[in-house]
């Protein structure tokens, strides 16, 4: 109970608690990621990709698709991985340790250890002539070595060779840890590159015999390349591939400049003599000798400096690349590699009129040709083919340009397909375009906008829908005040034959309702709204007088002047609600205010109040409750007077 004397505000404080869940997510397979490289071989016969991993000391099997199937780790460091030429043996190189492992590809198990006797290696790894080759040394002082498989440790022979690098025929030998390459339709040959300076000193090494002898050599003096980063021997050519980009070949044991392909860092070449080449986080595919590539992937921003690694799969299927990204690098299969992807396009009106013809236009291209007489797929989509509709097929012209025309039956987005199915040497390609095709508009309304009801009345919300094509669905929505409340339909349905239909709702709030009409192929979507407004429920209860009589035509409460009256009003509950107690004085005829105070309404919708004896007989007073919109501390309902109810004070 409060007093009129004494009234006080109060500050109401809400909290809420925020729940959060997290859904688990489905389990995917694991990517095949390392920290730093440390060699990649691609072994056909298992499907199995081998990825070194020089920071920590592993070895990675992924299968085919990128996927991590088995791992070996402890080993310390892996600078390179090498494959036999039977598939046989994994082949892996332990700088820090000083050794070369032979693991079982299969099960990835280490099946014989070598120890090599040097402290600066072995480095780089590859397998010529049935021998696992290594490179290692300074910058100043380098030369290769081999493991022979065929000898038996426990047979006396030590199976590692020292100091292999031909010193007949090339003048000086290597600096730094040379750089190794092979083919595999030349199993006898060795590339070998120069790393400890940037002079470009190489050779080819024919490995084939007891002693290495040289084929070619290359005494670095900065006119055939600018350093040295990747070494390949170019299957089918008397080459070798330096950084991707640079041809050199040898006759008579000496090399001379054969040809480019554009720049990059770095590459490998196919058995059949495809280029995969690495620059600006893309890797290109080139046929030999050509300067447009056949193909190209994306595989990270224009930002990224290199690629890892690429290697390309033994039945040139898919290229294997090492994807740098957050520090760590990431084994992506790129596949159908051999065939060219196509460049289509495709021009559509950005606006047409609704069943009136228009053309659509484009182009397609390629860095391979493409047959004469090209054929393109056309599919429309629109509001009344969901799922597409085949047009007439349209003929590429010799210059690669196309046209058709189409006279759109269905407003709304309309979207033109075009598709190339692809050939022999071409990708299947696909590219669209949207118009926006009018319809027409759309006659829709709501009744009982503005309209005010008493609190908790039955009002029904009648939507008109005009002429439309094949949809007569409408929804009706309504949205009282206030958060606490969402947003509901409550209705959807087919208007009746005079296009009506019509929902009811319960006026306890202001109210917003909303009908909607999602459109149809010919006719626009169409939303309306009428905002109809709720008073609140009030009633006050007089307490402690002696008596209700009559004075003139209007009935009073009668209370001794010593008597303080309790007036209990009752009102629609909201959180945080007042009610306006207005209270006025009888005097001379008219009725004076003489005080409104704002007393809170509690959860049970009651505010008592006490209003004071005047100790004085023959006074009149009157006193109502009252709701004011945004006053009253919410927005929800309408302001709502309630009845005055009338006191007289007696001896």
């Amino acid at each position: 109970m409060r007093s009129t004397s004494a009234a006080t505000a109060l500050a109401v404080l809400f909290s809420s608690a925020a729940l959060s869940v997290m859904a688990a997510g489905t389990a995917s397979a694991a990517a095949t990621t390392v920290t730093n490289t440390g060699g990649l071989v691609v072994d056909g016969a298992l499907q199995r990709v081998f990825v070194g991993d020089a920071a920590n000391g592993r070895i990675l099997a992924s299968d085919y698709n990128g996927t991590l199937v088995d791992v070996n780790a402890g080993f310390g460091s892996v600078s390179d991985l090498a494959l036999s030429d039977d598939g046989s043996t994994l082949y892996a190189a332990l700088p820090n340790t000083h050794q070369i492992l032979a693991l079982d590809p299969a099960t990835l198990d280490v099946k014989q250890t070598y120890t090599i006797p040097t402290d600066t290696g072995p480095r780089h790894l590859a397998f010529a002539g049935g021998k696992a080759w290594f490179s290692y040394g300074d910058q100043w002082d380098g030369d290769i070595g081999s493991v022979d498989p065929a000898v038996d440790p426990a047979s006396g022979t030590d199976p590692v060779a020292m100091a292999q690098f031909p010193t007949e025929g090339t003048s000086i030998g290597i600096w730094g840890q040379a750089l190794l390459d092979t083919d595999p339709n030349r199993p006898g040959l060795l590339a070998v590159g120069e790393t400890g300076i940037s002079t470009d000193s190489m050779a080819v090494v024919d490995v084939s015999g007891a002693t290495t002898k040289a084929t070619a050599w290359y005494d670095g003096d900065y006119t055939l390349n600018s350093g040295i980063g990747d070494i390949d021997l170019v299957p089918g050519s008397d080459e070798v591939l330096v950084n991707g980009t640079d041809r050199d070949a040898w006759a008579d044991g000496k090399f001379t400049k054969a040809g480019a392909y554009p720049g990059a860092w770095g590459a490998d070449v196919a058995p059949n003599g495809l280029v995969a080449q690495v620059a600006a986080g893309k890797v290109a595919v080139y046929r030999p000798n050509a300067t447009q590539p056949l193909r190209t992937y994306t595989v990270g921003s224009s930002s990224d400096y290199n690629v890892g690694t690429v290697r390309w799969a033994p039945d040139s299927s898919r290229i294997f690349a090492l994807v740098p990204g957050s520090g760590t690098y990431t084994l992506r299969a790129l596949t159908q590699p051999t065939l060219n992807v196509p460049t289509l396009t495709v021009n559509a009106p950005s606006s047409a009129t609704r069943a009136k013809k228009l053309t659509v236009t484009g182009r397609i291209s390629a860095t391979v040709p493409l047959p004469a007489g090209v054929k393109l797929s056309v599919t429309r989509t629109d509001l009344d083919s969901p799922s597409g509709k085949a047009l007439a097929a349209v003929t590429v012209k010799a210059d690669g340009t196309y046209s058709f025309t189409d006279t759109p039956p269905a407003g709304g987005t309309v979207t033109y397909k075009v598709t190339y199915a692809g050939d022999a040497e071409h990708i299947a390609v696909s590219a669209s375009d949207k118009v926006a095709v009018s319809r027409a508009a759309t006659s829709l309304s709501l009744n009982n906008n503005g309209k005010l009801y008493n609190y908790g009345a039955d009002v029904k919300f009648t939507a008109h829908l005009g002429s439309t094509y094949k949809n007569r669905t409408v929804e009706i929505w309504a949205d009282p005040f206030g958060s606490d409340k969402p947003k509901k339909l409550i209705k959807k349905g087919k208007v009746n034959s005079s296009g009506n239909i019509a929902a009811w709702v319960d006026m306890t709030r202001d109210t917003t309702v909303t009908a909607v009409f999602t459109g149809d192929s010919r006719y626009q979507p169409k939303t309306v709204k009428a905002t109809a407004y709720a008073r609140v429920k009030v009633s006050t209860a007089v307490s402690k007088h002696y008596r209700t009589a009559k004075i003139g035509s209007t009935s009073y409460y009668w209370f001794h002047k010593n008597t303080d009256p309790l007036l209990t009003t009752t009102m629609t509950y909201y959180p945080g609600r007042q009610q306006r107690f207005d209270l006025q004085v009888y005097y001379q005829g008219s009725w004076y205010s003489t005080d409104s105070e704002w007393f809170p309404v509690g959860a049970n919708g009651k505010s008592a109040v006490s209003l004071g004896a005047p100790g004085e007989s023959g006074i009149r007073a009157r006193m109502r409750s009252v709701y004011v919109n945004g006053s009253s501390g919410d927005s929800v309902n309408s302001t709502t007077y309630g009845a005055w109810k009338y006191l007289y004070f007696s001896n």
